[in-house]
């Protein structure tokens, strides 16, 4: 019997832990997972996949109807790319680097973000948090520096919270949108996370 999840109107990551909790309880099988929000739906999915899972989405209405296929453990490829020996988060919780001027703190993380495709090791992700979002979404002046270093496959993370919170959830420009389960298994996953 296919077991259905209604996580609709819960706030990130409760989807994201309901699936895990319940794909944990079952060795293979079926699942679907009931959302209404397109940022909760990303990231059932990405979180689905990334546990070798199948994943078919449906839209209906206002929901969205993710159906989640888990195959024997044998079958199964999680995505073990966090576990690299070369796996660096950088973590920007403001639009700004360092303290002080605010003026130079801008001008100071744009020459950040723009450095980082010139230098070794290359991060495996960035973190976007609080105000360190609208560099992310619209009239950011480093977006496009953020699209390359996408382009060079390096996670673009944006907190859903933190959009919604700003209300700039429809204006994300690059990366994703994510929640806190994503974020803390991705900074607990890191050999090392730099916070400019």
């Amino acid at each position: 019997m296919k077991q259905v999840i209604d996580a609709r109107g819960k706030a990130c990551p409760q989807p994201v832990l309901m699936t895990k909790k319940a794909l944990e309880e079952m060795d293979e099988g079926k699942v679907t997972v009931v959302v209404d929000s397109a940022i909760s739906k990303d990231n059932v999915v990405r979180f689905a996949t990334n546990q070798g899972c199948e994943i078919h989405v449906e839209e209906k209405g206002e929901e969205f109807h993710i159906h989640v296929t888990k195959g024997t453990p044998g079958d199964q490829q999680p995505d073990d790319s966090s576990t690299s020996s070369t796996n660096i988060t950088i973590y920007v919780h403001s639009d700004r680097m360092g303290q002080g001027d605010d003026t130079l703190g801008k001008i100071l993380i744009t020459g950040f973000i723009k450095t980082i495709k010139d230098v070794d090791p290359k991060p495996t992700r960035m973190i976007f948090v609080n105000s360190g979002i609208f560099l992310t979404t619209e009239g950011s002046e480093v977006i496009d520096a953020l699209k390359e270093l996408e382009e060079m496959g390096i996670e673009i993370l944006s907190c859903g919270t933190c959009l919604d919170f700003f209300d700039r959830k429809e204006k994300l420009k690059v990366g994703l949108a994510s929640n806190m389960f994503d974020i803390t298994s991705a900074l607990m996953q890191s050999d090392k996370v730099i916070i400019p």
